[in-house]
C-alpha cells in the first residue's frame, strides 16, 4: 500500500533491460526419426482383459475388465459368496476365479464386509420404556 513500494515495482531498470536485449535463444529440434508414412501414434501395450462372471446380474455391469481387476458387481458377489460359504469360496479360489493376486484378495476380504439386512417381524416389536429425564442443576 506504500507509494514508494508501488513506484519501485513499476519503475523499469534500464541496466536490466539492456542485458535482456542481449539475450538470444536458439532452438533446434533433434533430428527426426524416419517414419513409415503413417505418422500415427506409437503402438500401446495391449491390456489383457477377461470376461466378467456376473450370471443373472450381467445387465448391471460392464462386460470386460482388465486382468487383475474386478467390477463392482463382481466384488459384491464374491464378498457375499465368501460370507455365505467361506469353506468353498476361499481366498485362493477367489484369486484363481477372478484372476487376482492372493494378497489383494486377502485385503479385500479383511477390509470389506457386506452388510446383513435383518427384518424383525412386526408382532415382536417391544416398546421402549422411557425414563424420566434428569434435570441438570
Amino acid at each position: 500500500d506504500s507509494p514508494e513500494i508501488k513506484e519501485e515495482v513499476l519503475k523499469k531498470d534500464e541496466r536490466f533491460l539492456t542485458l535482456l536485449k542481449d539475450v538470444y535463444v536458439e532452438s533446434r529440434d533433434p533430428p527426426g526419426q524416419v517414419r513409415d508414412g503413417g505418422g500415427g501414434h506409437l503402438p500401446r501395450k495391449q491390456e489383457e482383459k477377461r470376461l466378467t462372471k456376473l450370471g443373472h446380474l450381467e445387465a448391471l455391469d460392464v462386460k470386460k475388465v482388465p486382468k487383475g481387476k474386478i467390477s463392482l458387481v463382481e466384488a459384491l458377489t464374491l464378498l457375499n459368496n465368501h460370507k455365505l460359504q467361506p469353506q468353498i469360496w476361499t481366498p485362493e479360489k477367489i484369486a484363481a476365479e477372478y484372476s487376482l493376486e492372493l494378497k489383494e484378495v486377502n485385503s479385500l476380504l479383511e477390509f470389506f464386509i457386506p452388510f446383513a439386512v435383518q427384518e424383525f417381524p412386526k408382532d415382536t416389536k417391544k416398546a421402549i420404556t422411557s425414563h424420566k429425564p434428569k434435570q441438570l442443576t
